[in-house]
């Protein structure tokens, strides 16, 4: 997949081995699709002080999942748990972009290029730099990420 890993050693191996490497982490709520479900989510956060810093919702008949980065997962996994909820935290890539015409392009076409298939994507901001943060995850996000980060692109 990405030719600038080192020989023998798989993403996984190498990120036991760096200090630097910081995953953003992703809290999944899986909830029913319904009035006021949202709202109530979105109450627990506000009540346990926990700001929303990038979301997407993804719905069927009758259930959803709602992905959210937000400002303290472990926090907000364990009150909307105790509010019935299920959901869990996983890792995902945060790639910061320019905020110009074409820069989604780009980093789908470098990660077309590398043989990478993304499960899915969502926009966030950088607080920090006011740059737009493209929140993705795929089968193997250590390898993906060392492969943007060999390519140049600002990992999060």
């Amino acid at each position: 997949m990405c030719e600038d890993l080192p020989y023998n050693k798989t993403a996984k191996h190498i990120t036991e081995e760096r200090e630097d490497f910081i995953m953003l982490k992703q809290l999944s709520i899986y909830a029913e699709n319904k009035k006021g479900v949202m709202q109530n989510i979105t109450g627990i956060l506000k009540n346990e002080g926990i700001n929303i810093l990038g979301s997407v919702t993804n719905d069927s008949a009758e259930y959803g999942i709602v992905r959210m980065v937000v400002s303290d997962p472990d926090k907000a996994k364990e009150a909307l748990i105790a509010a019935g909820y299920l959901c869990h935290v996983i890792d995902v890539i945060g790639v910061e972009v320019e905020d110009k015409t074409g820069n989604l392009n780009d980093l789908l076409l470098t990660l077309k290029d590398s043989n990478v298939s993304v499960d899915y994507l969502y926009l966030s901001f950088n607080r920090d730099s006011g740059k737009p943060i493209m929140v993705l995850y795929t089968d193997d996000i250590y390898e993906v990420e060392c492969c943007l980060k060999s390519k140049g692109f600002v990992m999060l």
